[in-house]
């Protein structure tokens, strides 16, 4: 399954910048996959916190082969020792662990998280141990796939809005400014500036000082 989007979003933010126009034309489409499973793409997020996407890949094929589904039953039954015996750290099985107690129990409720606002459900989520506001806003976007998510604290987000407009930095002000240009497809324009950002169109460079690099 990938993030959806069309032709109504692509319109709104060519006609909204010209220089975005011109990189989802040079890109074209971007199939960016989700994980429409709210539960397990929080622990998911969680195993892959500070460490690469292939550890996180393999950590997780883990967990799938040793519990089969990944539901908190299936996590409280293991308990921590066995979760860490997959390869993450004793920190983050606790905190898949606390997670999976909190839906079990009821005091985290999954369906409520996923009718709230944006602001509402990056507040309940990062209030989860092991869940940062960052990793909230992947969540919102990779699962929930809602549709304006703009990230101040993602690093290649501010790579990419360097890279298209030639900016040395990007302060709070400026990248709102951007917000408020993308919006209400934000998510639209995330996905092309992490394109961006990765090499997606290789004339492209960083304006940041090297200085800061």
């Amino acid at each position: 399954m990938y993030f959806e989007y069309g032709e109504a979003e692509l319109s709104y933010l060519r006609q909204k910048d010209k220089r975005l126009c011109e990189i989802i034309d040079s890109i074209g489409h971007i199939d960016r996959e989700v994980d429409a499973d709210l539960f397990s793409s929080v622990v998911h997020h969680i195993i892959g916190q500070q460490i690469s996407t292939k550890a996180q890949a393999t950590i997780w094929r883990c967990m799938q082969d040793a519990l089969g589904e990944v539901n908190a039953e299936a996590i409280l039954a293991a308990g921590v020792p066995r979760l860490q015996s997959l390869g993450m750290t004793f920190r983050k099985a606790e905190y898949i662990t606390d997670f999976a107690e909190k839906v079990h129990t009821g005091s985290f409720d999954l369906d409520a998280v996923e009718r709230m606002s944006d602001e509402d459900a990056i507040r309940a989520l990062s209030a989860l141990k092991g869940i940062g506001v960052w990793t909230a806003e992947m969540i919102l976007l990779f699962c929930m796939q809602r549709p304006d998510i703009f990230s101040f604290h993602d690093l290649a987000i501010h790579r990419g809005l360097r890279m298209v407009y030639h900016h040395r930095a990007v302060d709070r002000r400026l990248f709102e400014r951007y917000r408020r240009r993308f919006s209400p497809y934000c998510s639209v324009a995330s996905l092309y500036l992490w394109a961006v950002s990765g090499g997606a169109i290789p004339e492209m460079r960083d304006f940041k000082p090297k200085s800061q690099k």
